[in-house]
């Protein structure tokens, strides 16, 4: 079933207030958008405004500068017919967002402290031996990362980097760069990570699609980055940052303290690989089996069954259920231990959906203004392929403003117009949203949170981090971008 976003909005009248009073027609709403994203940029830039914030006050002001009423912004305080972009943008997206997000996140949760990382580490690990560490590190953040949060990720999994490069003598680099790339391909193109889940919600596209897609551009790109990084693990050497390892040793010791506390024997047996690799992939193959049943199947019970067990919600749900029972109460949790590290895993999660939110305001103003119809009719004349605008587009906002959230959510409201009413099939749109998702993670630097995550956890200076993780993240970015053309042109 598609990801609803707000409901149909009909084609906006011509607006004469605000910017359009001085500069009329199409050149007037150009000039609005234009100066709605420079001035979100000033915002999270400069002035160092949180993004929902910064979202919702230049989504107002660009309502205004098209000329929308205050009503149709906001609605009225009596009941009638006029209905609030500011409440059917909010609203319309995170119906269904905020609901995966928060299921992902509490199922990734019971994985990282269940010490189901470090059982796939050291599974992979010992498969391919001491030669091909790097490869198993690569491979436990790719499986990893599906669940679990980049910098979660990081937190969970550097203490594993720390000792293999330690037992190596060689540089972290080797170890640590094909770990993030896995974690960073996954954080941006595969569900239920909010980039792509909000993406879909905006364009209406099944997550079955997405996730197909996700691993068809995903796994050819992060094997592009797993090569640079083999390539500059071996030219610039980095050392372990012993500090990181003595304060990875205390964190350790401080958790389990914290499990004997909740009551968690310290004695039990290591999680099998199979039921973390149960887990995590039960909610993918639940959806894929969904969204491809309306294909193979006639309309039927089975069918019906199987999209039942395939909605995102529900495949979810599941998940988490076989996560709380042989991670937790088979393993002599209690349930208040099930229960605290839920809740506390949701507590991050808060800004994430209201910039998710935000971004939904920002695309429905765009479209209700006729700003938005704007930009396409331009974007159309310019001639390049919705794929290539998508992601160049992605790109810019990424590299100015740092988030890929930001970037994923503001640039698909811009290129809503440019696929509504095309008769676009469902890949075609999930092609779109990946080539959005390669262009938010293009060229992480110095105004993105993840460069300081990377360089501090790993003891790398801020030129190597440039070198190294910066430039990684390019590679797989481009990867991606021309693995999402490539498959666009057969699609």
């Amino acid at each position: 079933m598609p990801l609803a976003a707000a409901p149909p909005t009909p084609p906006p009248p011509p607006h004469t207030g605000g910017l359009l009073a001085l500069i009329p027609g199409t050149a007037g709403l150009l000039t609005v958008a234009a100066l709605g994203i420079a001035l979100l940029l000033v915002l999270i830039i400069k002035i160092r405004l949180q993004p929902f914030v910064a979202l919702l006050a230049v989504s107002i002001a660009v309502g205004l500068g098209a000329g929308l009423s205050v009503t149709e912004l906001f609605g009225t305080v009596q009941k009638s017919d006029v209905v609030s972009l500011i409440e059917s943008g909010m609203g319309g997206i995170l119906g269904h967002v905020a609901i995966i997000i928060g299921l992902g996140t509490m199922l990734g949760a019971i994985l990282e402290v269940s010490g189901g990382a470090e059982v796939l580490s050291s599974r992979l690990l010992g498969l391919f031996g001491e030669k091909r560490a790097p490869l198993a590190m690569g491979l436990t953040g790719l499986i990893f990362g599906i669940p679990v949060f980049f910098d979660v990720g990081v937190f969970v999994l550097a203490p594993i980097v720390y000792a293999a490069a330690k037992r190596s003598g060689k540089s972290i680099l080797l170890y640590c760069m094909p770990l993030l790339a896995g974690l960073s391909m996954t954080h941006a193109f595969l569900p239920p990570h909010p980039g792509p889940v909000a993406a879909a919600g905006l364009l209406q596209v099944d997550l079955g699609w997405v996730i197909l897609m996700g691993v068809l551009v995903g796994i050819p790109s992060v094997l592009a980055a797993w090569a640079y990084a083999a390539w500059i693990g071996k030219r610039l050497f980095v050392a372990v940052p012993q500090d990181m390892v003595e304060a990875a040793e205390e964190a350790k010791a401080a958790v389990a303290a914290e499990q004997a506390k909740a009551g968690r024997g310290g004695g039990e047996a290591p999680v099998p690989l199979g039921t973390v690799l149960l887990i995590i992939g039960t909610p993918l193959a639940l959806i894929l089996a969904a969204t491809f049943s309306s294909i193979a199947l006639d309309p039927s019970t089975v069918r019906s069954v199987i999209e039942f067990f395939g909605n995102p919600f529900v495949a979810l749900t599941l998940a988490l259920l076989l996560a709380y029972y042989l991670l937790g109460i088979r393993r002599g949790w209690s349930r208040k231990s099930l229960e605290s590290v839920s809740t506390s895993s949701l507590k991050p999660v808060g800004s994430i959906l209201l910039v998710v939110g935000a971004g939904g305001i920002f695309g429905a103003v765009l479209k209700g203004s006729g700003v938005a119809q704007a930009l396409s009719d331009t974007f159309h004349d310019v001639g390049l392929p919705v794929i290539v605008l998508a992601w160049l587009i992605s790109v810019a906002l990424r590299v100015a403003q740092g988030s890929a959230t930001v970037a994923i959510v503001t640039t698909a409201g811009i290129v809503l117009p440019l696929v509504e009413g095309g008769h676009h099939s469902q890949a075609f749109l999930a092609l779109v949203i990946m080539a959005i998702s390669a262009g938010s993670i293009f060229a992480s630097h110095v105004n993105d949170g993840g460069f300081w995550i990377v360089s501090q956890y790993f003891g790398i200076s801020e030129r190597d981090t440039l070198k190294s993780w910066t430039v990684l993240e390019t590679v797989l970015s481009v990867a991606g971008f021309a693995v999402t053309g490539a498959l666009s042109l057969v699609v």
